[in-house]
């Protein structure tokens, strides 16, 4: 039945282009901290197992074979950054380290993108490995020489922790490249206007 107007007059239908309805409240940033965290627990407690792993089981300079030449197992320590860079800095490249944890770590809390998270979530994980190493190994704190292990090709030397870091950064490029923010939001591209539903 068609309403009516205190005159009677019959109302005027309502307009279907009135504003949109409110878009849907971001997801909570306690989730995504989650995720990040979950992520870097994960990356740590696989690089500390692997070279914990490897320590006990092999010497420093042998190699073991797993396809032909090209990939093995190669135990060296490492006094540089990821890949061997750097070599002969290690007060230096702990320092480092510690500056993007703590960076990290602030940045944390504008989180709300799950790809930021992972992203984040696998680079301090991979810092925080290489970390350990340099407070708790040989020769001593903040010194210490990181246990890389894995050699394929004619790549450097690497450990889990270092593949967590390139693939972290990897993924940070990714999301930049597509204009997804660290809150989640779609950054407008050149020329465009950004809408009120562009928020993840």
């Amino acid at each position: 039945m068609q309403s009516l107007t205190p005159e009677g007059e019959p109302a005027a239908p309502a307009d279907p282009s009135g504003p949109d309805p409110q878009p849907p409240p971001a997801p909570q940033p306690r989730r995504r901290l989650a995720l990040l965290v979950v992520t870097a627990v994960v990356v740590l407690a696989l690089d500390i197992a692997t070279k914990a792993v490897v320590v006990a089981t092999m010497t420093d300079g042998q190699r073991i074979p797993l396809i032909g030449d090209t990939v093995s197992l190669y135990l060296i320590r490492n006094s540089g950054a990821a890949f061997s860079l750097a070599t002969g800095m290690t007060w230096v490249l702990t320092l480092v380290a510690l500056a993007v944890v703590v960076g990290i770590a602030r940045f944390a809390r504008r989180l709300r993108s799950p790809g930021w998270a992972i992203a984040l979530g696998l680079v301090l994980g991979g810092a925080l490995g290489n970390l350990a190493d340099r407070f708790f190994r040989g020769p001593g704190p903040l010194e210490g020489h990181v246990v890389d292990f894995v050699s394929v090709g004619w790549w450097p030397v690497f450990n889990a922790a270092d593949s967590a870091i390139c693939c972290g950064g990897a993924l940070l490029v990714v999301l930049a490249l597509w204009g997804v923010e660290i809150d989640g939001r779609l950054s407008p591209r050149a020329g465009e206007t950004p809408q009120a539903g562009d928020a993840r």
